[in-house]
Order: C-alpha cells, then structure tokens, then sequence
C-alpha cells in the first residue's frame, strides 16, 4: 500500500499470510478512498506515526480533533487473526 504524503510517497507491506481478513478490509477501505485526507493523529518522534481513522480523520470532511482515533469504518469490523 502506498501512501501519498506532501512531501513523498511512504509503503506500507500488508502481511496477508498474517491477518488476510484486515488486510482484505484496508484494501476495501482504499479503494473506496476512505483513507483519502485522512489525517495523522498521533506521532511520537523515532517511534511511530498513526493514521487511518477513517470516521473522525478525514481533514477535509466530518475531522474532530476530540474524536480522532476512536472512530471505525461503516465496514463490520473484521474477526481476530492472531499469529504465533
């Protein structure tokens, strides 16, 4: 999955082998663009940056700084997969 940012593009490698379902939904999710102008919420320098709330994120239509994060898809969400 790639990810157009301002200032390049960033990949993402989905493990399909790992959690088919999730990946199944995410790419469901890009396809209808709900992922586009969906903010980055949370960034903790070194460590990691977190996006991808869909309901409360998107900069451009329904953004709640208060929400963001706790928001889903209008998609049921998709069974547990765990791995060893």
């Amino acid at each position: 999955m790639v990810i157009t940012l301002k200032d390049g593009d960033v990949t993402i490698a989905l493990r399909p082998d790992l959690a088919p379902k999730h990946v199944e939904q995410i790419k469901k999710l890009v396809r209808q663009g709900a992922y586009d102008n969906v903010a980055f919420h949370r960034v903790i320098d070194g460590f990691m940056a977190q996006t991808g709330d869909v309901k409360f994120g998107n900069m451009k239509k329904g953004f709640s700084a208060e929400a963001v994060g706790t928001g889903g898809s209008d998609l049921p969400p998709p069974p547990g997969e765990f791995s060893q």
